[in-house]
């Protein structure tokens, strides 16, 4: 038996569909949507139709922007030889909060993971292959969670730097082991990148 209006509904099953939603926080959403005056929630709907719009990968390292390329690559003060592989873009930011790292990023976009169905052909490993052999660069360093998932990751794109002479590097275990890189502290994060080792 249906309880509420089938837009409601349709509201609340989008809502659900979001990454670490269940089906209370899903409907609390939706009636809070309702709630806002209509300049609001047009302004929302605005929103998010102008960040699928305008939001896009930045043609070098993956991350998303909305201009020709990413403002971190467009800057000349960054060090181009020197690249950190991210697993996703809010990664990216995590280490940039801690105001340290003065290289490039190359942002995956997932990792391997077998019993998700996600293989190295699924991620942006080939434009970071693309961008080593292309010269210039003298250090990957392997910036993904220290999980199954990005650990094997790190190993599988490190057996294929290791040809071209680049020197592979890890973050060091200053992040806890388990935990996601969105949510470390920037003294974290600036020892993990101190402390990286060679893969």
């Amino acid at each position: 038996m249906q309880y509420f209006p089938a837009a409601l509904e349709r509201l609340t099953e989008q809502f659900g569909k979001l990454p670490g939603i269940g089906p209370k926080t899903a409907q609390r959403l939706a009636f809070h949507l309702l709630s806002l005056p209509e300049e609001e929630a047009n302004a929302f709907a605005q929103a998010v139709l102008e960040a699928k719009r305008c939001v896009k990968t930045c043609p070098v390292c993956q991350n998303l922007t909305d201009q020709d390329l990413c403002p971190i690559c467009a800057d000349p003060r960054r060090d181009h030889s020197q690249i950190c592989v991210v697993a996703e873009a809010r990664d990216l930011a995590a280490l940039e909060r801690a105001r340290e790292y003065r290289g490039v990023y190359h942002v995956l976009h997932g990792v391997i993971s077998p019993l998700n169905h996600v293989g190295p052909d699924d991620i942006r490993i080939k434009p970071l292959l693309a961008r080593v052999g292309a010269g210039d660069v003298a250090e990957v360093i392997m910036a993904t969670n220290p999980d199954t998932e990005g650990e094997a990751t790190a190993m599988y794109i490190s057996r294929l730097l290791r040809p071209m002479g680049v020197k592979v590097t890890r973050l060091a275990y200053g992040v806890p082991v388990g935990s996601q890189l969105e949510y470390a502290d920037e003294v974290t994060l600036l020892r993990a990148l101190a402390g990286r080792q060679e893969i």
